[in-house]
């Protein structure tokens, strides 16, 4: 191989490596924005008390209409201008749907250390496994799989658990959910790093869920376990 051969090799690697750091810095950039509307949602559904009183089934169906319809268009428009549009639309829905769990929890007498609780727990778990995915050398791809038929059964057990509101097995849905998105974002991080998702809104998406979705799982544990401190 000649040094013409191996200056081109080097500078494709460069070129590579600064294209996966510019989506990894770009999602993180949009994934912190992106919290902005998901707090206007929740205040503004709160304020407006538009789901505290909602039909829990009615609320199911407007959260999978809502959430899967603005995801169908977030992934459509990944690669414009247009798919951070519909991420933030997205986002601001999600936290409408929050209200409801904010509204029980902010009801408990220590609400507001609950929610305090959740929010820092959540920051600690995205910020350790964000670090673990981007240094580690083993390869965790091999969780995808796993992870999504685990999301599978969790859904399924959610729908169920509508039918029979046995409280355990809602914490036992919690539990694991905390579990399963916390393994996503190992999993979501270091498919940015290794060159896997090339959208930064794409990647944006994937991370909210996780962090939306331990976070609000997390509410639910700590107002069952020490909300009536």
């Amino acid at each position: 191989m000649n040094s013409y051969d191996q200056h081109t090799i080097q500078t494709q690697q460069a070129d590579s490596l600064m294209a996966k750091n510019r989506v990894l810095r770009n999602t993180y950039l949009l994934l912190a924005i992106s919290m902005i509307p998901t707090v206007l949602g929740a205040v503004l559904a709160l304020q407006l008390n538009l789901f505290s009183n909602l039909n829990p089934w009615v609320s199911t169906l407007i959260f999978f209409a809502g959430a899967f319809g603005l995801m169908f268009l977030v992934e459509k428009n990944r690669n414009n201008a247009a798919g951070v549009g519909f991420l933030l639309l997205f986002t601001f829905f999600m936290g409408m749907m929050l209200s409801r769990i904010l509204s029980y929890t902010l009801a408990l007498n220590n609400g507001e250390n609950v929610i305090a609780m959740a929010f820092g727990s959540t920051a600690i778990i995205f910020g350790v496994m964000a670090t673990i995915a981007s240094t580690s050398k083993r390869d965790f791809s091999f969780l995808g799989k796993t992870l999504f038929m685990g999301v599978i059964v969790l859904i399924l057990a959610a729908i169920a658990n509508l039918f029979f509101q046995i409280p355990a097995l809602s914490l036992a849905i919690s539990a694991a959910a905390t579990v399963i998105f916390s393994l996503y974002i190992l999993f979501d991080v270091q498919r940015i790093v290794n060159g896997g998702e090339t959208s930064y809104i794409s990647a944006t998406l994937a991370l909210y869920l996780d962090i939306y979705n331990i976070f609000q799982s997390l509410l639910h544990i700590f107002g069952v376990i020490g909300g009536d401190d």
